[in-house]
């Protein structure tokens, strides 16, 4: 060829390996005749290929650069020099290791075990339970390894047999004749599928699976600290796998049922109470649950299962009290808290004596026609507003 074989792969003279192999596979996907099915491009394809072969092979290279015969003197031609074939040129055009031999590096035949699906499923339990972790037992129906066949698929007393048509490789050779040579490619076996055995005597119970579906019951340890979302992972209890495979994860999806008193925000607790005007003017005392109270405990657990809120006299509606680390045990620890809203219910219908001694009681606040007005200081102008955020 009057051609520079560098030039024509587009490398540098001193282009390693991957590169060429790299250039070459480039180009034939451009003008390989399955790809490009203009005449014209058929003559460069075989240029391309002449060249790889040539600077593919060490000994043909360095034959090349020192401006001898890569052939040998006896010029086989394109696709016949020793350790080089048409098989090579699409094991490079496909992505395989050329000069091994045309086999394309065969995969073999596959397994018939293979790890199982996850499985997941979804559990409601209480805002205390969740707080506080619980055990819970469980309903799973998921597959299970055949006991009949053991996972292996095949009858009691029968195993599978090679296949005949591949010979235990799982793969056969498909040879295909075109004006380039033979092409030769690896493909699964029709017969047995890819595995390279076939199973004559299936078992009655699986089918031939290694495995069958059942109902089963486990016990699930919910940590404290959970909330709505949050997932389990319990090893190796879902779906046990084809052929007898090992078992994928069952996901435990925990949903948190609302509380009659408390509400959750995180690791916090909020709760309500409402109390009458004149408690709130006055001040009182309230008992109320904490939320281990919905935890059945023994007599002498020790837990405190109420305690005791001190509503100030004079309290607003709407004054929050914070009680610290009464909330919800954190999964990496500590504990939030909790957090008490104060209500101050207004009567609505009063009796004459009622209307009487609230009359009398508000000409003694001298509050018989109030006002209404805003408190000094809280009625400012956007502009005083800002004034008083830059001056801080």
């Amino acid at each position: 060829m009057s051609k520079d074989l560098y030039e024509l792969l587009g490398v540098a003279r001193d282009a390693d390996d991957d590169a060429i192999k790299k250039a070459y596979r480039r180009l034939a996907r451009q003008y390989h005749p399955d790809v490009n099915p203009d005449p014209d491009t058929q003559d460069h394809f075989k240029e391309i290929s002449l060249a790889y072969e040539v600077l593919s092979d060490s000994q043909k290279r360095a034959a090349y650069d020192r401006g001898g015969d890569p052939f040998g003197g006896g010029q086989a031609g394109f696709g016949q020099g020793a350790g080089f074939s048409f098989t090579d040129i699409m094991d490079a055009f496909f992505g395989g290791q050329p000069g091994a031999g045309g086999q394309g590096g065969g995969r073999g035949p596959r397994s018939r075990v293979r790890r199982g699906q996850d499985a997941l499923i979804r559990l409601e339990i209480t805002l205390a339970e969740a707080a506080f972790g619980v055990a819970r037992e469980l309903k799973v129906d998921t597959a299970v390894l055949c006991d009949a066949c053991h996972g292996e698929g095949a009858a009691p007393g029968s195993h599978p047999v090679t296949c005949e048509t591949c010979r235990g490789a799982g793969e056969v050779a498909h040879v295909q004749r075109s004006f380039l040579g033979e092409i030769r490619t690896l493909r699964p076996c029709a017969a047995c599928r890819g595995f390279g055995s076939i199973i004559s005597d299936p078992c009655r119970s699986c089918s031939g699976d290694g495995r069958v579906r059942s109902r089963r019951s486990l016990t699930v340890k919910i940590p404290a600290g959970v909330d709505t979302g949050t997932r389990v992972q319990l090893t190796e209890q879902g779906e046990v796998g084809p052929g007898g495979g090992p078992a994928g994860d069952l996901y435990v999806e925990i949903h948190v049922a609302e509380h009659a008193t408390f509400t959750r925000h995180g690791n916090d607790l909020h709760c309500t109470v409402s109390v009458p005007m004149t408690a709130a003017a006055l001040g009182t005392s309230l008992t109320l649950p904490t939320l281990e109270a919905d935890i059945e405990q023994g007599a002498d657990s020790g837990v405190e299962t109420s305690f005791e809120l001190e509503i100030g006299s004079g309290t607003q509606s709407g004054t929050q009290q914070v009680l610290r680390a009464r909330g919800v045990p954190g999964l990496r620890g500590g504990r939030g808290d909790l957090v008490v809203t104060v209500l101050v219910e207004t009567p609505q219908r009063l009796d004459a004596r009622q209307e009487e001694l609230l009359r009398e009681l508000a000409a003694i606040r001298h509050e018989e026609s109030p006002t209404g007005q805003v408190p000094a200081g809280t009625q400012r102008s956007v502009f005083g507003r800002l004034r008083d955020a830059f001056n801080h």
